[in-house]
């Protein structure tokens, strides 16, 4: 457990101290505007690039592998829509907002890092698959939802060409492609470039965890909403245990990337939660409260189960 522990507590130890600065250092909140700009446009797509790109060409076209942890994080999408709709009395909206709450892990700011820590460079490329795939998806559902609730009138076409320009402009997806190209051709940046792409992506994970830590606490928890009760067992607990099943009914997949996503799966909710219900004016203030108290409560589900892979007690595959 002591591995663990020295593993888990530098992670969100990172984030507690991103809260801590940004509760007692006074600075502008739009001074995190740059900060996040380095992390989403050079940091982490240095990152996936760097990793992505010396990976065996094979090991990025697992449709199986994609398909089924996209689906079950869909199915706990779902599930959490439909009880904010039905039992909630929530509009469609809210109850996409809620949805999403339940299902989008911090899979950006959180997963690389604490993936790679735990399983090593061999988990880069399911975290850059699940990321990739799981985003096109979020960007996809997010604008088709909200126009299905009327939220904002506009033309199928403009939704349409909207969301593949969101798609494929997007710096995570464009560097993880442009790794994958790279892996394809084996091509290699000369020595001084890759030199700037290794300093970025050693940059990536502290940075990220360290603005999410800031990114909490300039929102702070004001009330605690009824829809916490079961969107906090469905994302902490549900999702990663549905992952596993469906991934171990699938088929026969490789240890770490089994653990990878179960892990990608256990994550808190993303604080782009909170940016799409901001878009929207929809849920913000409880999405706000969601991504923190999902957060807090991650310490010791992430921990409990990483304790879990790493002693055996779970193993990697359920029906090897």
């Amino acid at each position: 457990m002591a591995d663990i522990a020295g593993l888990v507590l530098p992670f969100f130890g990172l984030i507690f101290l991103g809260y801590l600065t940004a509760r007692f250092v006074e600075h502008p909140g739009e001074a995190m505007g740059w900060l996040n700009t380095f992390i989403v446009y050079l940091a982490l797509p240095a990152l996936f690039f760097k990793l992505v790109s010396r990976t065996p060409v094979e090991e990025l076209t697992r449709a199986d592998f994609i398909l089924t942890s996209v689906g079950t994080t869909y199915v706990v999408f779902a599930l959490i829509f439909v009880i904010g709709l039905f039992l909630r009395r929530s509009t469609i909206a809210e109850a996409t907002i809620q949805g999403f709450a339940g299902a989008y892990g911090n899979i950006g700011y959180m997963g690389p890092g604490l993936a790679l820590l735990a399983f090593g460079e061999a988990a880069a490329v399911p975290v850059a698959l699940i990321f990739c795939f799981e985003n096109a998806a979020h960007f996809t559902v997010a604008p088709a939802m909200m126009a299905l609730a009327g939220g904002r009138k506009q033309k199928p076409l403009f939704l349409v060409l909207g969301i593949a320009r969101r798609i494929a402009l997007h710096p995570f997806i464009l560097s993880t492609f442009a790794g994958v190209a790279a892996a394809f051709l084996a091509l290699e940046p000369p020595a001084p470039l890759q030199r700037l792409i290794d300093y970025l992506a050693q940059a990536a994970a502290p940075c990220a965890l360290f603005a999410m830590g800031v990114t909490l606490a300039l929102r702070p928890l004001k009330r605690i909403p009824v829809e916490i009760g079961y969107i906090v067992p469905a994302k902490l607990v549900l999702h990663p245990v549905l992952r596993y099943l469906a991934l171990s009914s699938v088929g026969a997949y490789d240890p770490v990337w089994m653990q990878t996503a179960v892990l990608l799966g256990a994550l808190p909710t993303a604080t782009n939660v909170f940016v799409i219900g901001h878009q929207y004016g929809i849920w913000q203030e409880r999405a706000s409260a969601t991504i923190l108290i999902t957060t807090l409560f991650s310490v010791a589900t992430v921990t409990g189960l990483l304790y879990l892979m790493r002693s055996g007690a779970l193993p990697a595959d359920l029906f090897p």
